[in-house]
């Protein structure tokens, strides 16, 4: 007894798309904002970036005649409007990890290595859409806890300032781009070592765990060690003045470039010479 199986046939589709940057630029996006992490991770980053800042304020405002001289001295206003950038970086790095952590979990990225062979396009994609997205949603919030920490403190007129006042400006769009690099940074150590708890160990360790240890070295050592570490280098950028044993706000911005460049060509050869 014979079976006849019979041959179906697909009808060929009326055109091809070719594979372009700009056509997976738009797949990555789609897989970010469609992304549950995506929302909550960046509605905590928000939170904090001016919540915090309003309590610090409010904080300050109602204990100001109640401080010492000293401890009114150390209360700078832009060190309060910017004290959420210090912990929403937590948010976008995380973030910045799943990413790319998160396809490797799950086996995605096997599709998406297979839709585009060439392999690069896809952490170049992944990288400027990430990188776009964090500074469009952050930069709101940053401006609005300047001022939000501003009307707060209007009481005190020592701990008012402009937004146009020199180097202000720079300082708090400052605070935005450094969150951009930061997730940047974070999404190409998740590329390196492609696994979702080494690498928010990895990114925590260097940049929450080193430097606290370098103190340890002679003090000589330690301050010309510490201003080119990363973490220095990056809040150089939403730093208002620079000292001494600091670099200054373009140098830092420079570096912390840098080494985002770094770390994703090191992400970009893995990449390549990897299995998926």
């Amino acid at each position: 007894m014979s079976i006849t199986v019979e041959e179906i046939k697909l009808p060929r589709l009326a055109s091809v798309g070719k594979v372009t940057q700009l056509r997976v630029a738009a797949s990555e996006w789609t897989k970010l904002h469609s992304l549950r992490s995506t929302r909550w991770s960046f509605l905590v980053a928000i939170v904090l970036t001016v919540g915090l800042p309003s309590l610090f304020a409010a904080i300050t405002a109602s204990h100001w005649n109640h401080m010492s001289l000293r401890e009114q001295a150390n209360r700078h206003p832009l060190d309060i409007a910017l004290a959420g950038v210090n912990l929403s970086q937590l948010a976008i790095a995380v973030l910045g990890v799943l990413v790319i952590t998160g396809e490797y979990s799950t086996g995605m990225i096997r599709a998406s290595l297979a839709a585009v062979p060439k392999r690069l396009p896809v952490l170049w994609a992944k990288a400027a859409i990430f990188a776009v997205v964090t500074f469009v949603l952050m930069v709101g919030p940053v401006v609005a806890a300047f001022f939000i920490s501003q009307a707060i403190l209007n009481g005190h007129h020592i701990l008012q300032i402009s937004f146009s006042a020199n180097g202000v400006t720079r300082a708090v769009l400052g605070g935005a781009l450094y969150l951009t690099l930061i997730g940047v940074f974070a999404l190409a150590v998740g590329a390196i070592v492609r696994n979702t708890a080494g690498a928010i160990a990895a990114f925590a360790g260097l940049f929450f765990v080193v430097p606290p240890l370098l103190n340890i070295l002679p003090q000589n050592w330690n301050q010309s060690i510490s201003e080119y570490m990363p973490d220095s280098a990056g809040r150089a950028i939403f730093d208002l003045h620079h000292g001494l044993h600091t670099l200054s706000p373009a140098g830092g911005l420079a570096l912390f470039a840098g080494y985002c460049a770094l770390a994703l060509a090191v992400a970009a050869v893995l990449l390549v010479r990897r299995d998926a």
